[in-house]
């Protein structure tokens, strides 16, 4: 059998926060977890942008509660302030860390000085997720998804530690790649330091495959190039299909601590959503452990540990 949107359980009482939902793959997730009977916060950089994706959700789904709060992963400032609200208001019940940029084709840093893929695919969502940790615990069966891609099993076989921001030599892709591979490895240590401490948080994975979403075009200065256009004409799946994976992660009843899905198609590229085999370097647990201190360190954000 395919899993489908019809396979999601009823989300009643469950409050979801989803990362750069308002467009692509994130307003997708967002808007089938709130049809699906869950609260959904739509954390979003713009103003504008999450008002408007709020509109089309309840244009279809009038009853739904839906909103949209400010984050901006590219600043650990934003990041404090949005965790704050949350912490004081509410319980977090899902937590899908979706939002991402794609291979910047000159390096740039956050307000923070982080290497801007590495700092907003990876150590926004590292600090966010970590500042969560009171209201996920709070949270019935919390679990928190974690997007990563295809590209954390290409050109990376493991963290450059020694040029971790790429100061020294600087690749649009080997960036990209390595913000995935982190954020693939987060997951699995957050399952593992959860599980250490007995927190109620499950953690997993999944990625979406290719799907021409505006994540591809969302680094200045590229515009879809011929190749491009003619490999996600035979290779790629609507944003709608490719959401799916991530919404098995989020939903499945007995998805397990660590599980990883994507689509079944060749190369994962495509197809319905399935559990996929975690690649090599992300199951380097030293690796991971050393990406996780140094993450800590960069943020200032220590987790997980139980509110004071």
């Amino acid at each position: 059998m395919k899993w489908s949107i019809s396979d999601i359980p009823p989300q009643y009482g469950k409050l979801a926060i989803v990362t750069g939902a308002n467009s692509g793959l994130g307003w997708h997730i967002a808007f089938q977890l709130a049809r699906a009977g869950s609260d959904v916060i739509l954390a979003v950089r713009s103003e504008d942008k999450g008002r408007a994706a709020v509109e089309r959700i309840r244009e279809q789904l009038p009853q739904v509660k839906v909103r949209a709060e400010i984050l901006d992963l590219a600043s650990l400032a934003s990041v404090r302030t949005f965790a704050a609200k949350i912490n004081k208001e509410s319980k977090v019940d899902l937590l899908v860390n979706n939002a991402g940029i794609m291979a910047i084709p000159r390096r740039s840093v956050t307000e923070d000085g982080f290497e801007r893929q590495f700092g907003t695919n990876f150590l926004g969502h590292f600090a966010l997720t970590g500042l969560l940790i009171p209201a996920l615990l709070q949270g019935r069966a919390a679990r928190v998804t974690t997007v990563s891609s295809i590209a954390a099993n290409l050109r990376m076989k493991r963290i450059k530690f020694e040029d971790l921001q790429l100061e020294q030599s600087y690749d649009p892709w080997t960036a990209y790649c390595q913000s995935k591979l982190a954020d693939l490895m987060f997951a699995l240590e957050l399952g593992r330091r959860c599980a250490a401490k007995n927190f109620p948080i499950l953690s997993n994975a999944a990625h979406p495959g290719y799907a021409p979403t505006n994540l591809q075009t969302s680094g200045p200065g590229r515009p879809r190039g011929w190749a491009q256009r003619v490999f996600e004409k035979f290779a790629s799946h609507e944003a709608e299909l490719a959401a799916l994976p991530i919404l098995r992660a989020v939903t499945e009843v007995d998805a397990a601590p660590g599980s990883y899905f994507g689509p079944s198609g060749r190369f994962q590229l495509t197809g319905h959503p399935v559990p996929i085999k975690i690649p090599k370097p992300a199951r380097n647990e030293e690796a991971a452990a050393k990406l996780w201190g140094i993450a800590e360190s960069l943020t200032g954000v220590v987790s997980p540990q139980k509110p004071l």
